[in-house]
């Protein structure tokens, strides 16, 4: 029997990943995190424990754990009361997860949840991100810096322990019903602002399929980074005009004024990294993956967005909203005759 230690089980993907994971009999699976999971486990067990403090190793060496799957990586700040804390949990948290792995002996593989925010967002960027490629423009802060940071002790761990398997994902954004996200939460706004001019190039990722994706490589051997997402690529207005959202276009230089107004009344916390994606946006290649593992994902980009939007509901100007919004019109006009005469 395989022991599987999964961090960051407090929030969804990690929930659901140890769900799937703890159906296997053959697997014993052990969440951790600072906080009680908010979803089911399934038949996985939970131990609270910060992977910041030295605990991490001793949870470890008591549960026997042989794999290890890092997903304790948190993209935005407002969750965690700030950026200092989310760089904190970040990067110093793989940092001392990485040194218990590194004095275990019975770790035989690494499975990390990296992030399409390593290759950061800009006006040069290439049609599609290969895994060979880095960033167009250096990443001073936010996620994107943390990602690359978190890469680069992976990296260092995977060269120091030639023993075992080390696996990065780097997972689109996710989209389907149930994610609360920061660029779901802009997308829900009842009026969406967009950025005149440009018409970002959206991919995502349903959670059904990265969890299939984490299952596949913590099952099998695929050392490596690896991109994964949807094949194909929705521009911002064919998003907004799918959901029905009506949007207003907003000039480049007041998009930061505009994303600070927004946290400060609670509707979405934007940061600058996320107004460059929702600007220019980012998309991946992800045929190494496929390739590699000989899988695909079953939701495209297209019919992620329509899971998540059936479960919010239709926008202003969703079709069958517009329908009846004419139909109450016509009635109007007609007198409620249905022949209009």
């Amino acid at each position: 029997m395989t022991t599987v230690m999964i961090t960051g089980v407090s929030r969804d993907l990690a929930a659901r990943f140890a769900r799937s994971l703890a159906a296997d009999p053959e697997i014993t699976v052990v969440g951790v995190d600072v906080v009680p999971p908010r979803h089911d486990l399934g038949r996985a067990g939970f131990v609270r424990a910060d992977i910041r403090a030295p605990i991490i190793a001793k949870v470890i060496a008591a549960h026997e754990v042989e794999v290890v799957v890092h997903m304790a990586v948190l993209a935005s700040p407002g969750r965690v009361g700030g950026r200092s804390s989310m760089k904190e949990i970040n990067v110093i948290g793989t940092m001392q997860l990485l040194a218990a792995c590194q004095q275990a002996a019975g770790i035989r593989k690494l499975v990390v949840q990296g992030s399409v925010s390593v290759y950061g967002s800009s006006p040069r960027d290439p049609a599609r991100f290969t895994e060979g490629m880095g960033p167009r423009t250096t990443l001073r802060s936010g996620f994107g810096k943390d990602s690359v940071e978190v890469e680069s002790y992976v990296r260092g761990f995977a060269r120091r322990r030639e023993d075992g398997v080390v696996t990065t994902l780097r997972l689109a954004p996710l989209m389907g019903a149930g994610v609360d996200s920061t660029i779901t939460s802009y997308l829900a706004l009842p009026v969406v602002p967009k950025v005149a001019g440009f018409d970002a190039r959206l991919q995502f990722l349903h959670p059904a399929d990265a969890v299939e994706a984490l299952l596949t490589v913590t099952r099998s051997d695929l050392p490596g980074t690896y991109n994964v997402g949807a094949d194909d690529v929705l521009l911002l207005s064919q998003a907004l005009r799918r959901l029905g959202r009506p949007w207003v276009e907003v000039p480049r230089p007041a998009g930061p004024l505009l994303a600070g107004l927004a946290r400060r009344v609670g509707f979405t916390d934007i940061s600058d990294e996320q107004l460059d994606v929702l600007t220019y946006g980012r998309v991946m290649d992800c045929s190494r993956f496929a390739e590699a593992a000989g899988w695909r994902p079953s939701y495209s980009s297209a019919e992620a967005l329509t899971d998540w939007a059936q479960a919010l509901g239709p926008g202003l100007l969703a079709a069958e909203r517009a329908d009846g919004l004419v139909d109450a019109a016509a009635g109007l006009l007609t007198g409620g005759r249905a022949d209009g005469r």
